[in-house]
């Protein structure tokens, strides 16, 4: 086994303990292979290794996240022009809160300070689809391969997205009361390192507290698909038999509310079932990027047209990334 076989499937990926669990339940007298055994060994394997993933990664992020606060970045931001600027903002979407509710509020204080509209809609979009936890739990599943183009062709959509919106001069479809908020300029003050780590520490217990009911349904949800819903079934709705299966995963994962350590159970159980990888991580993208409370809340910001926009970009971009997927699969898996 090479080095990075040895990182992704023993550290990240944990098959040690799922190897672990399977002796434990066989000595307390489950069959690992049936459906009950196996249902509750996947749901408990899922439910560590994600929670342990999670912990580390949010402490990490929300570390990095630090030196980000919303002033600073807004400054960031103004510094850079045209299509530069939207690349920039995608990539600080991807260090910045881990699902689309929690970016609509610095979306706004973006919007509100006066970045260019395009700019803080790249950030927007970018935020809950690929952040850097993503990153790690999706090469624990999937592979680095997957994993790297997700976040490559999410930064993608992000970047065209915002670029469309500018072009198309939509800041008159703002809410007023955020158009007319004016600048605040106001320095946060530098953090010491023993900040620095209780900030993180204080991330890891709301963001968790937040996270782990989604967690537990996910990975039910998984449990349930992974040892009881027949293989055939899955293949003949998302699998390659049916070509709309692409669209079907995202219209019904757009009024799900969940974030990327909740789908991924989900999307781990569907691919051991011969759905294609393309139809699951269209439905992934769906639920973390175009949630219905998300899209509630983002209607209080922004006037009809411009959401119908928003919505229609984020739907078509995923759309057609998944298709892309389906088409490389045999490249990336």
């Amino acid at each position: 086994m090479g080095v990075w076989e040895l990182i992704q499937d023993q550290i990240l990926g944990m098959k040690w303990l799922n190897e672990l669990i399977g002796r434990g339940l066989s000595l307390l007298g489950l069959d690992v292979g049936g459906r009950v055994g196996g249902s509750i060994r996947f749901f408990l394997y899922d439910v560590l290794k994600i929670t342990v993933l999670l912990c580390l990664l949010i402490f990490v992020i929300s570390y990095i996240q630090s030196y980000f606060p919303p002033e600073r970045s807004r400054r960031i931001l103004g510094r850079f022009h045209g299509v530069g600027a939207n690349v920039i903002s995608a990539l600080l979407g991807t260090v910045t809160p881990f699902c689309s509710c929690s970016s609509i509020p610095l979306f706004i204080g973006f919007t509100s300070a006066g970045l260019p509209l395009g700019v803080t809609f790249s950030f927007l979009i970018s935020s809950p689809m690929v952040d850097l936890g993503s990153l790690i739990l999706l090469m624990s599943i999937f592979g680095a391969k997957v994993a790297v183009v997700y976040v490559a062709v999410g930064l993608a959509i992000a970047v065209a997205g915002g670029t469309l919106i500018e072009r198309l001069h939509m800041e008159p479809y703002v809410e007023d009361f955020i158009r007319k908020a004016g600048k605040v300029d106001i320095d946060s003050p530098g953090l010491s390192r023993r900040e620095r780590v209780q900030f993180a520490r204080e991330q890891v217990g709301s963001t968790f507290r937040k996270v782990f009911p989604y967690i537990l349904a996910g990975v039910g949800i998984g449990a349930v698909i992974h040892n009881w819903i027949p293989e055939s079934m899955i293949e003949a709705v998302l699998g390659g038999r049916n070509p709309l299966g692409v669209i079907l995963a995202t219209l019904v994962g757009v009024p799900m509310y969940a974030d990327i350590f909740g789908t991924i159970p989900v999307a781990e159980a569907l691919l051991y079932k011969g759905a294609q990888l393309g139809t699951i991580l269209s439905f992934m993208m769906a639920v973390t990027t175009l949630s219905l409370p998300s899209v509630i809340l983002l209607r209080k910001a922004v006037k009809p047209k411009l959401l119908g926009l928003f919505i229609g970009i984020c739907t078509v971009g995923i759309i057609l990334v998944g298709y892309l997927f389906n088409g490389l699969s045999f490249l990336l898996l």
